[in-house]
């Protein structure tokens, strides 16, 4: 017995037409014919009745069609198993509003990578990875979230965070004479609120708590408007042109970093997946470990023995 007469079998099950399941097998038909007799000689029991009008289940072609059935799907799994694990499936990517600008040309050679459309908050896409909805995340987590999803994470770019603020001044200001903005739906901004909350209590920044979504776009140039002080940006907000009344100023003491990990489940086995990691190592590390640069504590990419906490 071979799977391609369980296939066979099925096809004219279901069409209960000889000629019509030979069509869609694409054989001829007597071939098809032979292959279904040579089955039932290799089960020991008649499959169908047929005649020259009709074709029928036999009870014992019933009752063994759930089987073939379900044989055909296991085999169907194992061949889309097998080929993941070879690496000739698509390596899905989600990420959040940034990725390398030169991901294709770094990963072209060794998998064909496929960035998914679904654009979510960093929270939502490494649960997609944890969960087996994505292979690759680019997001920000904290060595905590790592833990509790059992995923791996290098770092892959991070961004220097400035401040944005009404009149003409651009030279730089501390960190402890700026905003930062929270917003109250927990649910889109869970990341970005947790990074916000702990930076104003490490480096005296002011929480400005608000509840429209205005972390990003007009909504956030309003708020700078409203506000006495300039107010940091978020990562979502890196390369928006700023209108003409505001200005852009460098955040000093501390320097402030946003990281973008990319992550991958710690069970992954593919060599596709596994190649795409590799590809996007990243050379440098973006300032992070700058003797004034700043990093939430549980940053996986934050050094642990600063001096700053000595």
């Amino acid at each position: 017995m071979e799977l391609r007469q369980l296939r066979y079998f099925v096809a004219v099950a279901e069409e209960l037409n000889f000629g019509s399941a030979a069509r869609r097998l694409l054989i001829a038909g007597p071939s098809l014919s032979q292959q279904i007799k040579a089955l039932e000689r290799d089960l020991g029991v008649r499959l169908f009745d047929r005649d020259r009008r009709s074709v029928s289940l036999t009870p014992a072609g019933f009752a063994l069609l759930p089987d073939a059935r379900a044989l055909l799907e296991r085999a169907d799994d194992l061949r889309h198993r097998a080929r993941r694990l070879a690496g000739s499936e698509p390596v899905r990517l989600g990420y959040v509003n940034w990725m390398p600008p030169d991901l294709t040309a770094r990963t072209a050679a060794v998998a064909q990578v496929h960035v998914d459309a679904w654009v979510a908050p960093s929270h939502t896409q490494a649960a997609r990875v944890a969960e087996g909805g994505l292979d690759l995340a680019i997001c920000w987590l904290r060595t905590g979230d790592l833990e509790r999803l059992r995923l791996h994470a290098q770092l892959i770019g991070a961004d220097r965070l400035y401040a944005v603020a009404t009149g003409r001044d651009t030279t730089p200001v501390p960190a402890r004479e700026t905003g930062v903005l929270l917003d109250g739906d927990a649910t889109s901004w869970s990341s970005w609120n947790a990074y916000a909350e702990e930076l104003a209590d490490q480096t005296g920044a002011d929480a400005v708590r608000i509840s429209d979504g205005g972390i990003t776009g007009p909504a956030f140039f309003d708020h700078v408007r409203r506000c006495r002080r300039p107010i940091i940006n978020s990562p979502k907000g890196q390369t928006t042109p700023l209108p003409p009344d505001l200005v852009r100023r460098p955040v000093i003491a501390p320097k402030i970093y946003w990281t973008w990990s990319l992550v991958w489940r710690r069970s992954e086995v593919r060599t596709s997946v596994l190649a795409v990691v590799e590809a996007l190592r990243a050379d440098g590390h973006f300032g992070i470990h700058g003797p004034d640069a700043w990093l939430p504590k549980d940053d996986p990419h934050r050094r642990r023995t600063r001096l700053a906490d000595l």
